[in-house]
């Protein structure tokens, strides 16, 4: 075991050095104030606090830990054998930054509470984020500083007991629109038709009526073809289906659809279903909750992972209204139209709500690659190549992978195939047993 010293455990503090040593690098810890029990331990120990005690492990540590509430904080970009860090601690320190109070700045979205300008549909921009700005958003920078601390950690202590994770990948799949033109409905086929006509889509015209004459299959009907890849390639996968009530953003065939929940009851036989809530849903806590349990109804199950309408995030509300619908596992930390790690990081953690100093019971479980942000690469070589390069930056640190794709994107031909290059990427992850 572990043990940390420290002038102050706050729940910052146990909260971020529990993801670090316990959930990362399956390090077990513990924590005291007490000098006297310090120098007494007699196996791994570290200090984390102003000055160092001796000649121990010590972090110098930064105040972000110790706070309360919402700061301006300045940082400035330091580098760590190749790393980018913040938070620079001086000489006497062990590390030349204060990992922890970094990997909270990250892990928590400190800089989304901080002031900025919100895009149209309310979300946080990644030009806003110190990863961006400062070049390590393809980094899983939380990940990588744990790996650098445990390497430093095992220089100084050699029986220090660790445990080995390995490298994971999850493919998402977000069914916000199930069907292009099938099961939706006479008035809504006939207003489509008439506005393909008028703007002269002539094309989607003719596969409106060769899907409605059953004479062709529906674009976006590909989930046996996904569920034959998932499975062939042992793939872990997710599917999110929006169940909700059609509105401006939202567009899903209608919930009372009986072929709609016959679908979705084939896909919850072969892989986990779960909810992709609407975009009305998003600050309505009530509506939240029945579209939950509409779909639970359907499945039958109970339904524990939510991911939310064009990726939107507003902390903490958002992760307090998803808690009060006793969803456990979110995951809508990504950016729509960026690659990278939005907080950081490649392993699932809890969230952590400041205004009220507290470790929620909700695990956010970040994306690093949306089909939006690919498609923005125009050879698919290339595309294939940043996946890879993704893969290889997760790999080395034992992380998870979580790709974010939609049936509907899967379902389009018109730029490029995409069903093919997502079976290339699924090929990439396959490891033979």
């Amino acid at each position: 075991m572990l043990l940390i010293y420290t002038h102050k455990i706050t729940p910052r503090l146990t909260y971020v050095m529990r993801h670090i040593f316990v959930v990362i690098l399956g390090i077990e810890i513990d924590f005291t104030t007490k000098v006297e029990d310090f120098i007494k331990h007699t196996g791994a120990k570290i200090t984390y606090t102003k000055q160092p005690l001796q000649n121990e492990f010590f972090v110098r540590s930064n105040e972000l830990l110790f706070e309360q509430g919402i700061n301006d904080v300045q940082l400035n970009i330091g580098d760590w054998e190749g790393t980018p860090c913040f938070f620079q601690t001086g000489d006497k320190s062990t590390l030349p930054f204060d990992i922890f109070a970094a990997s909270f700045f990250m892990l928590s979205r400190y800089e989304e509470y901080l002031p900025h300008v919100k895009d149209i549909h309310g979300r946080f921009s990644p030009k806003d984020s110190v990863a961006y700005q400062n070049d390590f958003l393809l980094k899983p920078v939380v990940d990588i500083w744990a790996y650098k601390l445990l390497e430093a950690l095992k220089e100084r202590f050699e029986d220090l007991e660790f445990k080995h994770k390995s490298y994971d990948f999850i493919s998402v799949i977000d069914v916000a629109t199930s069907h292009c033109y099938a099961n939706r409905g006479v008035v809504r086929g006939l207003v489509g038709m008439l506005m393909d006509l008028g703007t002269l889509k002539f094309k989607r015209v003719y596969e409106r009526i060769a899907v409605g004459l059953n004479r062709q299959k529906d674009p976006y009907d590909n989930y046996a073809e996904l569920i034959d890849l998932h499975k062939r390639y042992k793939v872990k996968c997710n599917y999110f289906f929006q169940f909700a009530d059609y509105s401006k953003y939202d567009k899903n065939v209608s919930t009372n659809s009986m072929k709609f929940k016959s679908l979705i009851k084939y896909v919850a036989d072969y892989v986990p279903v779960s909810m992709a809530a609407s975009y009305s849903s998003f600050s309505d806590l009530e509506l939240l909750k029945k579209e939950k349990a509409n779909l639970e109804e359907v499945i039958n199950r109970p339904v524990n992972n939510s991911k939310m309408r064009y990726n939107r995030v507003d902390v903490p509300q958002t992760y307090r209204n998803l808690i009060a619908a006793e969803f456990t596992n979110d995951y809508t930390m990504g950016y729509t139209f960026e690659l990278g790690f939005r907080a950081g990081t490649c392993t699932a953690f809890q969230f952590y709500d400041i205004p009220l100093e507290v470790k929620q019971p909700i695990k956010i479980h970040p994306f690093a690659i949306h089909d939006i942000s690919l498609s923005k690469i125009k050879k698919d070589n290339d595309v294939l190549s940043q996946v890879k390069a993704l893969t290889n930056e997760v790999r080395k640190v034992n992380g998870t992978l979580i790709t974010m794709f939609s049936n509907e994107v899967l379902g389009n031909k018109e730029d490029r195939d995409w069903m093919s290059l997502y079976a290339e990427i699924i090929k990439q992850q396959y490891v033979p047993q």
